[in-house]
């Protein structure tokens, strides 16, 4: 038989995804990226915030007009999993994340109703087995799952459960394995990775003993990390990046805002003061260091008055990429049941101020890389602008801050490292090109 997955969502979504089409392999499917030649479709849901539900919920129905085997997990079944067994019927399986230790079972039994021929299915998703989707050149690692800070606008909790360690002994096998493919790329991931460790009583280990893991193979050559919690940021996580060029300095903190009785009604730890003093002290120990942060606007009592100072404040600071969010209502969170809601049209009015700011800064910094040479991973190659796509030290691995568009007279190979140099500049995007 054969199976197709449609992955949304997060890069954790993704590893998760890849732990699924591991359980599929190990028995015997075949795996197909067109969905009308599989079996069995597979998708894997994001509901996090009110946009990543719609999105869910038509690609549910989009992929039910391929008449196969359809099975649902991930996020959004966690959340709503009776309301979505009521309501769209149509889908075969439906699987929250609690029970992907038993998916074996879950699946045989609907196969099975639905009188479908098959071998026998064994075991299950395995978190240290997974086929990766990623490039050849490029791979996810998750060292945890789970959150324990529980914001007040967040249902990370609700959906994935408290914060929780992978074993340090599964990281190291998986990393040399990793290492043992020829990754170049690694992208170390979790709800939140500055604490890992904190939970695995006697090993001793933290999100330092991570890295100095991946630090031991020559083939890492860019080694990202994302989701680090500002207040969790210690001296030691800092110098080891002064210390060790290899690290990729790109420190993804999201801070959600800068005013205090905001950052205590969202139950953010630390406050304003905290914050400046983090990120002057990233700059002063890492000069190369680009820093990407999230903000939330509109959340509940939330004042024209704090939107000002928050402009102010990223002024100051001057981020490399910044990303903003409307603030969702979600159900379940404690903001939901706050009053001084905010109406949309003043998200959207404060979203809008914000991007404006964070617009100009960024073109400046941008600006100022033109001329800067550096390693780039050649990902891709762009048709209409006939140039290639290619990943450096100032972007997440995903092109969420923008592109790099290197151009090059010479042939290159997609998962090749070369030197390029920084030749125009705009908001979002960088033009290269190839040193010779």
């Amino acid at each position: 038989m054969k199976v197709g997955i449609i992955s949304l969502g997060c890069a954790k979504n993704r590893v998760d995804s890849e732990e699924v089409l591991s359980y599929f392999v190990r028995n015997g499917f075949l795996i197909v990226s067109e969905p009308s030649q599989a079996d069995i479709l597979v998708v894997n849901t994001c509901g996090f915030i009110e946009a990543a539900k719609k999105e869910a919920i038509d690609t549910i129905f989009d992929t039910l007009k391929y008449g196969k085997f359809t099975v649902v997990i991930g996020c959004l079944v966690e959340r709503y999993y009776s309301d979505l067994v009521k309501d769209i019927p149509e889908v075969d399986l439906f699987v929250p994340i609690k029970e992907y230790p038993n998916f074996g079972k879950h699946l045989t039994k609907a196969l099975e109703e639905k009188k479908y021929k098959f071998d026998k299915l064994e075991g299950s998703i395995d978190k240290d087995k997974r086929v990766l989707s990623t490039p050849s050149y490029q791979a996810y690692l998750q060292i945890s799952d789970g959150c324990d800070n529980f914001c007040t606008f967040c249902a990370i909790p609700l959906i994935r459960g408290r914060f929780h360690s992978f074993d340090f002994k599964m990281l190291q096998d998986e990393i040399r394995d990793l290492a043992s493919k020829g990754i170049k790329e690694i992208v170390v991931i979790s709800q939140n990775t500055s604490v890992y460790g904190q939970d695995l009583k006697g090993q001793n280990v933290n999100i330092c003993s991570v890295l100095r893991e991946i630090l031991k193979y020559d083939t890492f050559k860019f080694i990202k990390l994302l989701y680090l919690y500002p207040d969790q940021i210690t001296d030691e996580f800092i110098n080891l990046y002064k210390e060790n060029p290899r690290l990729t300095p790109y420190f993804d903190v999201p801070i959600q805002h800068s005013e205090d009785h905001l950052l205590k009604a969202m139950h953010r730890h630390g406050d304003k003061k905290l914050l400046i003093n983090l990120f002057k002290k990233i700059k002063k120990e890492v000069p190369n260091a680009v820093i990407r942060t999230t903000l939330i606007v509109g959340f509940p009592s939330e004042t024209d008055k704090d939107v000002d100072n928050l402009v102010s404040f990223i002024k100051d600071i001057r981020f490399d990429h910044l990303g903003v969010f409307k603030y969702s209502k979600e159900e379940g969170t404690l903001s939901s049941y706050m009053k001084e809601q905010i109406p949309s049209s003043i998200k959207t009015k404060r979203y809008n101020k914000v991007m404006k700011a964070q617009s100009a800064i960024s073109f400046s910094l941008n600006q100022k890389r033109v001329g800067e040479e550096m390693n780039m991973l050649v990902t891709s190659y762009d048709e209409d602008n006939m140039c290639y796509i290619a990943s450096c030290y100032l972007f997440a691995p995903d092109d969420i801050d923008g592109k790099v568009y290197l151009y090059s007279s010479k042939e290159l190979e997609i998962g090749q490292i070369v030197r390029g140099k920084i030749v125009n500049a705009s908001v979002y995007d960088l033009d290269a090109e190839l040193v010779i």
